[in-house]
C-alpha cells in the first residue's frame, strides 16, 4: 500500500473516530435537554449515524453508501432482535447493554433509523473525504 494511501486511511479513521464522539455527545446532549418522542427519535437517528461511522472507522475504504447500508441494517438487526426479549433481558444487567441494544421493539423505530442513515450521507455530501477520495 503507497504511503499516501495509508494516510488517508488514518486521517479517514481519525475523522471517523472524531465523528463518532461527536455523535455520542449529541445524543447525550439531546437526552439531556428533550425529552419523549423528540429524544427517542432523535436518538435513534443517531444510534444509526454513529454505527455508520464506526463501520467507517473499522473499515476505512468503505464508501458511505455502503456504511450506511451496514449500519443500517445492524440497527434494524438490533431492533428485530428486541422481539425475542433477549435484549431486555440483557439490558436488566446493565446500562451499556440497555443503551446498546434497546429493550423494547418499537416499529417506529424502523423508520428513524433509516432517517439516521440518510443524515450521514447528507453529512458525507458537506464534508470531504481525506486525501481526495471520491463518495461514490
Amino acid at each position: 500500500m503507497s504511503d499516501p494511501l495509508r494516510r488517508a486511511r488514518a486521517r479517514t479513521r481519525i475523522l471517523a473516530a472524531v465523528a463518532a464522539g461527536l455523535t455520542l455527545c449529541a445524543g447525550l446532549g439531546v437526552r439531556g435537554v428533550a425529552d419523549g418522542d423528540v429524544a427517542k427519535y432523535t436518538g435513534d437517528a443517531l444510534y444509526t449515524v454513529l454505527l455508520c461511522t464506526l463501520v467507517v472507522l473499522l473499515a476505512p475504504r468503505t464508501r458511505p453508501p455502503r456504511a450506511a447500508a451496514v449500519a443500517l441494517a445492524l440497527s434494524w438487526a438490533v431492533e428485530c432482535a428486541q422481539l425475542t426479549g433477549v435484549p431486555d433481558a440483557l439490558a436488566e444487567r446493565g446500562i451499556v447493554a440497555r443503551l446498546v441494544l434497546g429493550s423494547t421493539f418499537n416499529a417506529p423505530d424502523l423508520l428513524w433509523y433509516a432517517v439516521g442513515a440518510g443524515l450521514f450521507l447528507l453529512i458525507c455530501t458537506v464534508v470531504p473525504r481525506p486525501g481526495g477520495l471520491r463518495h461514490s
